[in-house]
């Protein structure tokens, strides 16, 4: 009785083998394909990632090479000879860029370079506002004062992120244009910002002073 369950087991195990070796060479190579798709899979993104690391350090030294420039016309050509693929770090480029062609005395070919990184539509929204800011900012006294404050009554709209900053420029374009009394509401809203620094307080209170307004009235 032993030897018959002996042999019965062994056919079981030899059938089941069999089995398992029809099903491997039916369906073994999805098993394959799974394993290269896996392991092919993490090999592309560990390329991807040392790729990325790549151009971000050619970027950077790039970035470093040109900032070493003797001054700052120089800076600015050499910053304009970077090709920088990420929107986030081409515009980051152009704004320093942009800060050498000012520090240059080429205001109206940083405002074009700054109205170029507002227009773009792959950067961070908060770049493209501090874009329109800086470029309404040079254009203070070149620019139409109406166009001027229309650009800065959108970057002063609450929850802005530069509102405080884009108040005071608005308080400025009033008095440019005449009009002391919006130039005042300009300057009481900054003074009610929490955005508002305790030195841009400070400016606003001292040009509320100058205009005869008590900063301290509501």
């Amino acid at each position: 009785m032993s030897n018959t369950d002996s042999f019965i087991d062994e056919v079981t195990e030899e059938v089941r083998r069999d089995r398992l070796f029809r099903l491997f060479r039916r369906y073994g190579w999805i098993a394959l394909v799974v394993v290269l798709a896996v392991v092919g899979g993490a090999a592309w993104n560990e390329y991807s990632k040392a790729r990325d690391r790549a151009e971000a350090q050619a970027t950077g030294d790039a970035l470093r090479a040109a900032l070493g420039a003797a001054d700052p016309a120089a800076r600015a050509e050499a910053l304009a000879g970077i090709a920088v693929a990420d929107g986030a770090a081409a515009a980051l480029a152009d704004f320093l860029r942009a800060d050498n062609l000012i520090a240059a005395g080429e205001d109206p070919a940083a405002a074009e370079l700054l109205a170029a990184i507002a227009a773009r539509q792959d950067v961070p929204p908060v770049y493209r506002s501090l874009a329109e800011l800086k470029s309404a900012i040079l254009s203070a006294g070149t620019m139409a004062p109406a166009e001027r404050l229309a650009v800065l009554d959108r970057l002063a709209q609450p929850g802005a992120p530069f509102r405080a900053i884009a108040l005071e420029q608005k308080a400025l374009a009033h008095l440019e244009a005449g009009e002391r009394d919006a130039a005042v509401a300009a300057l009481r809203a900054i003074l009610d910002s929490p955005q508002a620094t305790p030195g841009l307080r400070q400016r606003a209170t001292q040009m509320m002073v100058t205009l005869g307004e008590d900063p301290r009235a509501t």
